[in-house]
């Protein structure tokens, strides 16, 4: 993979099969990469992305601007996410198979005496996994039939620079576990948005068009997605 440098910025270029040239900028730091056709040359390509400095600027400042949450320690009282609701932890210390419980305004996390953060971490994104496995199915079917098209399967991770992804030859789609601390509908614009790809592989104006006409009010969705506090997570580039 290629990179071009303007003054502080640095862009990853990664040339293949495509029609048009695509530019990202990627949370939480503001990473840029550019797709590119693989016809175009590395001149041409750095004259497009000066062309787009001052917006990449002004993404990179939105999301250096945008909350975090502070490090999480999964002890009780400590505020955790589910579907976009803010509940309480409450920690129980027992000598049995680890588990997850949901109640009202509290998540339950019993864990066996002495687990580390990292442990409870884990049993809790196991949690928030399954729950996502729980919902997505019905989502994705509720979105094939509006839209007129069919993954063969979805597969849920830890994404670093990604809401969701699409496999268009295998028809997969990849969400990312974050999603399940977020609100329901920001999980149904990314299943939507991940579904289109299945009629337009770009982000050019008639993927744009698909998603005016399957989800009119995609971009407040997105807007919404992009503004809410991002878990605390070591990134890295």
């Amino acid at each position: 993979m290629a990179e071009i440098t303007l003054g502080s910025i640095n862009i990853e270029v990664e040339q293949k099969d495509i029609k048009n040239i695509h530019l990202s900028i990627y949370p939480p730091h503001g990473a840029v990469r550019i797709a590119a056709p693989n016809r175009m040359d590395l001149d041409t390509i750095r004259v497009f992305a000066i062309s787009k400095l001052s917006w990449i600027k002004k993404q990179q400042a939105a999301f250096k601007n945008q909350d975090r949450e502070t490090p999480r320690e999964y002890l009780t009282r400590e505020s955790h996410y589910f579907l976009g609701k803010r509940y309480l932890l409450k920690v129980i210390e027992v000598d049995a198979k680890p588990k997850v419980i949901l109640k009202f305004d509290e998540i339950e996390l019993y864990i066996r005496p002495d687990s580390s953060t990292e442990k409870r971490k884990v049993i809790l994104d196991e949690w928030y996994r399954e729950e996502l496995k729980k919902r997505v199915p019905d989502l994705i079917e509720k979105w094939e039939n509006k839209i007129g098209v069919q993954a063969n399967i979805f597969g849920i991770k830890k994404m670093k620079t990604k809401w969701g992804s699409c496999n268009t030859e295998a028809k997969r789609i990849w969400l990312n576990l974050e999603l399940a601390r977020k609100p329901l509908i920001c999980l149904e614009y990314i299943i939507a948005h991940e579904l289109i790809h299945l009629i337009e592989r770009s982000h050019n104006q008639r993927f744009v068009s698909l998603m005016d006409e399957f989800m009119p009010l995609w971009r407040t969705h997105r807007a919404e997605l992009n503004t809410l506090p991002f878990s605390h997570v070591d990134w890295k580039y």
